[in-house]
């Protein structure tokens, strides 16, 4: 289905998300992130869970973030709405709900719909990496978002 996205032929949302769902269950990648749906019974393929584990080297080492994500009906041709469980202090995430500014980070181009949640997932792991972001000082490890 990638080479279909490359070509140009529009993949159903459906199929889109059954496709990222089977390479989250294999483990796709090294390991640092990961992504599933949170109910298995969602038909809809809309509500995921995210996970990435925090770059050596930076403020985030050894912890592990929990995020919600929102694949909505305009997924793929839209991004998903992705939020931390786990309180964070990173540019480009709203401080009060952990709600992801896509744009922020991944600065270098728009959403385009041949993305998937693994590149979101390792772009917002990158991101920590970042000359701003790698010594913000962090709040105390488990403290959660309450919404």
């Amino acid at each position: 289905m990638a080479a279909a996205a490359r070509q140009g032929i529009v993949v159903p949302r459906n199929f889109r998300l059954l496709e990222e769902l089977e390479e989250g269950q294999k483990g796709v990648g090294d390991g640092t992130v990961s992504w599933g749906l949170a109910d298995d019974d969602d038909m809809t393929l809309t509500q995921w869970n995210g996970m990435i584990i925090g770059p050596a080297k930076t403020v985030y080492e050894s912890r592990i973030y929990s995020l919600k994500i929102e694949c909505g009906l305009k997924y793929p041709d839209h991004p998903p709405l992705i939020r931390f469980v786990n309180k964070i202090n990173l540019t480009g995430v709203h401080n009060s709900t952990g709600v992801v500014d896509i744009k922020t980070v991944m600065p270098q181009s728009k959403w385009k719909n041949t993305y998937n949640l693994r590149m979101a997932l390792q772009a917002l792991r990158q991101h920590m990496m970042t000359k701003d972001n790698h010594r913000l000082s962090q709040p105390p490890d488990g403290q959660m978002y309450s919404n």
